[in-house]
């Protein structure tokens, strides 16, 4: 089989590394084990997890555009958004909180209820650092719920946001200290690993580099994951060329780079744009 690919596994951070990974049913231990580490200190235990279908969610043509990367539910029927985010986007925090209200609303119930709501959890991974974090290297985490301004309590807890700057954790294998710490390393490092690292011989990590090596592709399997690598990578080169020419000149760049290959909704989702105004360079 040939292909372009040397490297021997995925780039968690394309689409089809992700969902290969977390977003399949053979694999969902996988996503458990993360999720089991990244809440444990609030969650208890997670045992099952049921991946949940979101083109029905919604009550307009409007509300069904919002497609989650990844939706599931626990044993307990309590909700998981795991957005993956590969680049900038002006207006990810406004989305993610947008994309929560819909589990929130699919709870309601028919005839008598009494509003009692199960537990929401919106987790994003970045590929890139907020603005106004720059300024705060150490902290990657960002633990988001709603809480009274004054005293800091937690106003209510069922509604949690958590935003991870992959960009911003820059531990090396031997300064790992916790099990969530190996997950963000072999997360970020994964494509630029020939073999799995001593610190990771563990056995959820061992399945994570297995359904992650590329040798194990069949062919679909490989032009999938190449169209996929192909777009992050020009979706990068992108951004990278926009911070360059200046802020709006270049996401009108990135746009224009995108209109062969994503439709006006999604180019507008990324660069923050209007769907106006995108329709309007498609015309030219």
């Amino acid at each position: 089989m040939m292909t372009y690919l040397t490297d021997r596994y995925v780039n968690f951070f394309t689409d089809y590394g992700f969902k290969r990974l977390f977003g399949e049913e053979p694999n969902k231990d996988l996503l458990r084990d993360f999720l089991n580490e990244l809440l444990k200190e609030e969650q208890g235990r997670i045992v099952d997890l049921t991946y949940l279908k979101d083109e029905h969610l919604g009550g307009t043509s409007l509300d069904r555009r919002a497609i989650f990367d990844l939706y599931c539910e626990n044993e307990r029927g309590e909700k998981f958004i795991v957005e993956l985010q590969k680049a900038k986007q002006n207006y990810f925090k406004d989305r993610s909180i947008y994309y929560a209200t819909f589990p929130i609303q699919q709870q309601a119930r028919r005839g008598a209820w009494d509003y009692e709501l199960k537990a929401v959890y919106t987790i994003g991974i970045l590929d890139f650092v907020f603005e106004e974090d720059r300024n705060d290297p150490g902290k990657y985490r960002y633990d988001v719920k709603l809480q009274d301004i004054v005293t800091h309590k937690v106003f209510y807890d069922k509604l949690t946001f958590i935003y991870l700057e992959l960009p911003k954790f820059t531990k090396t294998l031997d300064q790992l200290e916790t099990r969530f710490e190996k997950w963000l390393y072999a997360i970020k490092n994964l494509d630029r690993l020939d073999r799995v690292p001593d610190a990771l011989r563990e056995q959820i990590f061992e399945k994570f580099f297995a359904v992650a090596e590329i040798a194990n592709f069949n062919r679909d399997e490989v032009l999938k994951y190449e169209d996929s690598l192909k777009y992050y990578r020009d979706l990068k080169n992108s951004f990278d060329t926009a911070r360059e020419e200046g802020r709006e000149e270049g996401i009108v760049t990135v746009a224009r780079n995108l209109l062969d290959v994503l439709d006006d909704g999604t180019i507008a989702a990324k660069t923050g744009m209007s769907e106006e105004a995108v329709a309007a360079l498609r015309k030219g």
